[in-house]
């Protein structure tokens, strides 16, 4: 977590803000390329503060949802819980919360990466014919196949909350110890 104004902290989950890093993501993923600008920032203003988001840079997509809190404006157009706005890449971007409560935003930030994106279901893939290929193995293997001699539940409804133990043994707990 950094404070890169008074009164905003910002978590750093992928990429970097003024010199902070988040861990290294896989080598062989997009988010390793540093081409790719990739960034994904939890950002929490507290009710009064104000901070000028740094710019990204030209062909960036940015995305900023504004996920918690009462009311705030970004780029000086007003937003309430639960909208987003997509963002100009290279500008600089004020945010301001303007309420009394701390209003907190996800920062979902990358390049495109210039493929073909083809989607059908769960399923995303590059061409046609590796979605079909996806459905195909799906319905052959399961992805990966399912280790017992029938598709029912491994556990029945009726057997409640427990938890199995690494030496075996069993707890089980009444449903009124669990909340539900």
């Amino acid at each position: 977590t950094l404070e890169p104004a008074p009164g905003v902290l910002v978590d750093v989950i992928a990429g970097h803000l003024d010199g902070h890093r988040a861990p290294s993501p896989p080598p062989d993923s997009w988010g390793s390329d540093p081409r790719g600008d990739l960034a994904i920032w939890l950002i929490r203003v507290a009710p009064g503060s104000r901070w000028e988001m740094p710019a990204a840079g030209d062909g960036v997509n940015r995305m900023l949802h504004f996920f918690d809190g009462a009311s705030a404006s970004i780029d000086a157009v007003p937003v309430r819980r639960g909208q987003g706005a997509q963002l100009d890449g290279a500008a600089v971007v004020p945010i301001v919360n303007d309420s009394d409560a701390t209003a907190e935003f996800l920062l979902l930030q990358g390049r495109p990466i210039g493929a073909p994106v083809f989607q059908l279901g769960p399923f995303v893939m590059n061409s046609p014919d590796e979605l079909q290929q996806a459905f195909e193995d799906y319905r052959r293997t399961g992805f990966g196949g399912w280790p017992w001699a029938s598709a029912d539940p491994v556990h029945a409804r009726t057997d409640g909350r427990f938890a199995l133990h690494a030496d075996g043994t069993v707890e089980h707990r009444a449903m009124q110890d669990v909340g539900a």
